[in-house]
């Protein structure tokens, strides 16, 4: 017979790589089984909650919040004037500032306090009749079911910012676990046959971990839009006969239950051999999901799978779509990811944002049609967010560089109010100066309409700040 820690290694070193995926799920759920943080499967959440999936839209690079949710005439007026020479100059009162990035002078000596004028125009929509950027006309469309708030701010003024809007902290201070994986730490799984927490779209290395202290098994799982290969691991090795699969899978079956019968008490055990049902599950059920031949050609067409300019994106979203149908917790998925990201619009910004906005657009306008005539968007929170803004002031000669201090995110479904913009920016788009909101309180807000008290979610010699738990945003919560 092996030694224990033998077995145990040969268990999670024989070759079954997605199974490991699986065994880490159940050992994970073991563990919640016995601890004092852990709600029984009875009664999961904290309290009542008003959505059971997230469905997170990152677009990586920082959106410019004034051509898109945030319109500001007064750039377009004032535009190629030094902020000095407006009305508006106490915006760049250091007194304000903890970061001053506008009146540094670029490679000709010209500072970058000239305001650059809006570059996209705006219409009013809906009954709420909040003004949206004509970038976004299919998710205008739905403005009445948005909550937008116009008035975030954050403390990393590069892209590391990535990495603070979704675990909360600065990179400086070290590495934290991201919401996806609270919220894959706290809830109990819907689907036995699909990972509770997933990620797709490209993640930048300093952004591409979820659990951290919490443990790997919390990381999200990566997919790939490809039914024939969505996850590493994800098929057996082509390599290995089935014969020799077989051999294998009764050997650990044997040696499962010698160690049953040497520790009949060992829940974690009846998890490890849950695990192979389990990941054998999942290698059926995952390319099922990405199956796309059983939907209608109206729905495929609503997303914009026919068109090559959004077809990748559209992908996404109808199988994010697909995922929390079948009771998949948390969707994570990124755009323009890669690099700095690709709204980092430092030049060009017109070219850059009009054409990211199509690739977007119409596919993130499907999903809230497609979750609500399913009646799947009042229990699914959807959420576009950022790191960050763009600055009021041009960089070069046609673009916007970072901008902290003020930016915009939306969230729709799962509890939130419709046809709300709450929060505000001053006239330039500077400076949240109504209801301002860290990043965390977004997180808050998630985790409130999931269920979930953050502060019950405290883990043992881990003392969490209270910026790390933020405050729900009451005004936008039905």
């Amino acid at each position: 017979m092996l030694a224990s820690g033998t077995r145990r290694a040969f268990l999670c070193d024989a070759g079954w790589g997605f199974a490991g995926m699986a065994l880490g799920a159940m050992l994970q759920r073991d563990a919640k089984a016995s601890s004092a943080l852990w709600t029984p499967p009875d009664g999961l959440s904290h309290f009542k909650p008003a959505a059971r999936s997230v469905i997170w839209l990152f677009m990586n690079g920082g959106v410019s919040h004034m051509e898109s949710f945030d319109p500001k005439p007064m750039l377009t007026k004032y535009g190629g004037k030094t902020i000095a020479e407006t009305p508006f100059a106490d915006v760049q009162d250091p007194k304000k500032l903890a970061l001053e990035r506008l009146v540094v002078p670029d490679a000709n000596g010209n500072q970058r306090n000239k305001i650059f004028p809006l570059q996209v125009g705006f219409q009013k929509h809906g009954c709420s009749g909040i003004e949206v950027s004509d970038w976004f006309p299919n998710i205008a469309a739905h403005v009445d079911k948005l909550a937008i708030v116009r008035s975030m701010y954050t403390t990393d003024s590069n892209h590391g910012a990535q990495t603070q809007f979704h675990s909360g902290r600065h990179m400086v201070d070290g590495n934290f676990p991201t919401l996806g994986a609270w919220v894959n730490y706290g809830l109990g799984s819907l689907n036995e046959n699909l990972p509770q927490f997933i990620s797709i779209g490209t993640r930048e290395y300093w952004n591409n971990r979820d659990g951290h202290y919490l443990g790997p098994m919390y990381d999200a799982v990566p997919m790939r839009i490809d039914p024939a290969n969505p996850l590493d691991f994800g098929r057996p090795d082509p390599r290995t006969p089935a014969a020799a699969r077989a051999v294998g899978m009764d050997l650990v079956r044997r040696l499962n239950a010698m160690r049953a019968q040497e520790y009949p008490g060992d829940s974690a055990l009846a998890a490890r051999i849950a695990s192979y049902e389990l990941a054998y599950r999942m290698q059926a059920s995952v390319p099922e999901v990405l199956d796309f031949t059983k939907e209608t050609a109206e729905t495929k067409e609503l997303y914009g799978l026919n068109q090559p300019h959004c077809r990748d994106f559209a992908g996404q979203l109808l199988a994010a779509r697909r995922l929390v149908e079948r009771g998949v917790r948390f969707v994570q998925i990124q755009h323009g990811g890669g690099g700095a990201g690709a709204w980092d619009a430092h030049g060009g910004l017109k070219a850059n944002h009009s054409k990211l906005s199509m690739q977007v657009d119409q596919p993130i306008g499907a999903l809230l049609a497609d979750l609500e005539r399913r009646g799947l968007l009042e229990e699914t929170l959807v959420v576009f967010a950022t790191e960050f803004g763009r600055t009021p002031g041009s960089q070069g000669a046609d673009g916007r560089d970072h901008h902290i201090f003020g930016f915009s995110v939306w969230m729709a479904g799962g509890g939130i109010k419709g046809g709300v913009a709450h929060g505000r920016t001053d006239e330039l788009g500077f400076h949240a100066v109504e209801s301002r909101h860290y990043v965390t309180d977004i997180h808050a807000t998630i985790l409130r309409q999931m269920g979930l008290d953050s502060r019950k979610l405290e883990i043992p010699g881990r003392k969490r700040l209270e910026i790390d738990h933020g405050k729900p945003i009451t005004e936008i919560i039905a």
